[in-house]
């Protein structure tokens, strides 16, 4: 009997991570350029993430209360509607008022921090006995997204306007640098 290896157990060998390390190099350098603008203006990127997000928001809950409306017969269909009307409402309340959405989403950056530099450090650790460099990259931006999650905690409420955006950026570049580091190690093995 041929046994088939299960994907989810399939352990990252160096020879895969170098074969594609310009994607790496590539999503690196794209991030640090991201990061760069939003450090340059930071309110500017944390508005434009609270409005981005409301269209989504308002887009998705208008295709969910038609998809709903559409079928009043199917079960779930109350469940599907409410739904439907918060995700609209929160749309119009990130478009309409998104200096209160850029509070909340500070305070939902925060927790995204927290919970990334966790998984990347682990990620990290995970690498260590593949890559003999480059997996330190990685646990550095792992301890770095935890000193961010603490200094927006630390500045909530006065400085979620400018925080938001210039955490982002911080993060873009570092986590950029990272995947170049990574890139450039995973090259040279």
């Amino acid at each position: 009997m041929v046994e088939i290896p299960d994907p989810s157990r399939r352990v990252i060998l160096p020879q895969n991570i170098r074969d594609h390390w310009r994607m790496f190099l590539i999503e690196g350098i794209v991030l640090i350029l991201l990061g760069i603008g939003a450090v340059l203006v930071p309110v500017v990127a944390s508005l434009a993430v609270a409005i981005f997000l409301g269209w989504l928001f308002l887009i998705g809950g208008i295709v969910g209360a038609i998809t709903a409306l559409s079928r009043p017969r199917a079960p779930g269909f109350w469940w599907a509607l409410l739904s439907a009307i918060v995700t609209i409402v929160a749309g119009f309340l990130l478009i309409g008022w998104p200096f209160a959405g850029v509070l909340s989403l500070t305070v939902v950056l925060a927790a995204y921090l927290v919970l990334e530099g966790i998984a990347c450090m682990a990620f990290a650790l995970s690498h260590r006995g593949h890559m003999t460099r480059g997996w330190g990259w990685l646990f550095t931006n792992g301890i770095i997204d935890l000193i961010m999650a603490g200094i927006i905690i630390w500045l909530l409420p006065v400085a979620a306007f400018w925080a938001l955006g210039l955490i982002i950026g911080i993060d873009f570049i570092f986590g950029g640098s990272s995947l170049v580091g990574m890139a450039f190690a995973a090259k040279a093995q």
